[in-house]
């Protein structure tokens, strides 16, 4: 028998060579991939993605709100450099409190909101139309209720009061919505509706917008693709009539295709704006430290803000701020996978189709791959109505990812109050008691 053959008799092994053994401590070892993935399978990482990535999103936009109107603020009839990021943290509590109570509300009740909040939008919006109505750069799209602190714009609301009201609508006929006529209706007729009314204020940006929320709905419920080729055809019909029928919406088209035709006038934004992201470089110029601020970048702290952004932050920055959105979007679509009820699914995928509509639109814009739009940034922006409205939103999503099974059982069991326990004494023995029995 050969020397080899004698040491596996013996039962004696070969040696492992020092690189095998680390290969197989490091095979033993949870990776990283199997973190991420244990940390999502928790009942309440949808609730924590949520509460996270908007959180840190609203406390960046206080920040770039101070930065970036500070010096507009200073030099205006306010005087106070603090005037708009006062103004906006008003707005946030108020959101805020909002969107706990609707965290809190049923989905009955919430389905009672929204057919109240559809009605109360839609007047709303007639009412620009009215003396009330206040016509701002261009647009009468907002209104004023005497002073000039209760001045709001309806048309944000109206986004989150048409998702609301589909999501029960929908949800409501969910047998039957492999009818045309009853996905359709009423659900197309009152979603036109309003964005028609929205598109004769002037305001395009935010029809697109609700045009892009509707087929967002539309998507997540299942429509066929000929509901969409229809849609989108007189989608495009009036995106063409809405150029052709306004020589400002024209001139900012023409502008668009041309870069470098004035440069002062119609595509002031645009290049100041490029002009800012490009001064960032990787790591930023610094909070508080943008140049462009400075009078040269209209819009800075409202449709403009991510140019602030790219240009106090760098590139890193940016990145970080579109990660954030990537987390809010697609803990969204996770909540809307993961819901047994129809009304929470098409609920999140309507809010979630919002943020990411309006950010792929205000991105573009700020970034020259769309022409100029009046689209703010959400949760970024400067604006009272819609950073109330956004919050809302963000409320929303979280009631919807309390309701998600695993959640429900998590939050079940964590409201159950306590069994009371008993001491007795046996013999001198101490013994206690709970859930009615002895331990």
């Amino acid at each position: 028998m050969s020397v080899t053959g004698d040491v596996r008799a013996k039962g004696v092994t070969k040696p492992e060579s020092p690189a095998a053994g680390r290969n197989r401590q490091q095979a033993s070892k949870p990776g990283r991939l199997d973190f991420i993935k244990a940390t999502l399978d928790k009942p309440m990482a949808s609730f924590h993605l949520v509460l996270g990535s908007a959180g840190m999103l609203i406390a960046l936009g206080l920040m770039m709100v101070l930065s970036s109107s500070s010096v507009y603020a200073r030099q205006t009839e306010h005087g106070d450099a603090y005037y708009f990021l006062k103004r906006q943290a008003v707005f946030l509590v108020v959101g805020v409190i909002g969107a706990f109570v609707l965290t809190r509300m049923s989905r009955s009740m919430l389905r009672v909101i929204g057919w109240l909040s559809l009605f109360i939008a839609t007047a709303m919006v007639i009412l620009t139309y009215t003396p009330l109505g206040q016509n701002i750069n261009g647009n009468r799209n907002w209104v004023q209720l005497g002073s000039p602190m209760l001045q709001f714009q309806p048309s944000e609301f109206a986004k989150l009061a048409m998702i609301i009201w589909a999501a029960d609508v929908l949800a409501r006929k969910d047998k039957l919505l492999d009818q045309p006529k009853h996905l359709l209706i009423p659900f197309l007729p009152v979603t036109g509706l309003l964005i028609m009314l929205v598109v004769f204020q002037g305001d395009a940006g935010t029809a697109v917008v609700m045009a892009g929320i509707v087929a967002g709905i539309l998507w997540v419920v299942g429509a066929p693709l000929r509901i969409f080729a229809s849609i989108g055809l007189v989608g495009i019909v009036g995106v063409v009539g809405l150029f052709i029928t306004s020589p400002n919406r024209m001139g900012r088209l023409f502008a668009f295709l041309n870069p470098s035709a004035d440069v002062a006038g119609a595509n002031l934004q645009s290049t100041v704006a490029m002009r800012g992201i490009a001064s960032g470089g990787w790591w930023g110029v610094g909070i508080g430290n943008s140049r462009q601020k400075w009078g040269s970048l209209p819009e800075a702290h409202t449709d403009y803000i991510f140019a602030v952004i790219g240009e106090e932050l760098g590139l890193f920055g940016s990145l970080a701020v579109l990660g954030l959105f990537l987390v809010l979007c697609y803990a969204g679509l996770r909540i809307a996978s993961r819901s047994d009820d129809k009304f929470s699914r098409y609920l999140a995928a309507g809010v979630t189709a919002w943020f990411m509509v309006q950010t792929l639109i205000n991105l573009g814009v700020v970034l020259r791959l769309l022409p100029v739009a009046g689209v703010p940034l959400p949760l970024l922006s400067y604006g009272g109505s819609a950073l109330m409205a956004n919050v809302f939103a963000v409320g929303i999503l979280i009631a919807c990812a309390r309701n998600e099974p695993d959640a429900r059982k998590v939050l079940a069991r964590s409201t159950k109050p306590p069994h009371p326990k008993m001491s007795t004494v046996v013999d001198g023995r101490s013994t206690r008691s709970g859930r009615g029995g002895r331990r």
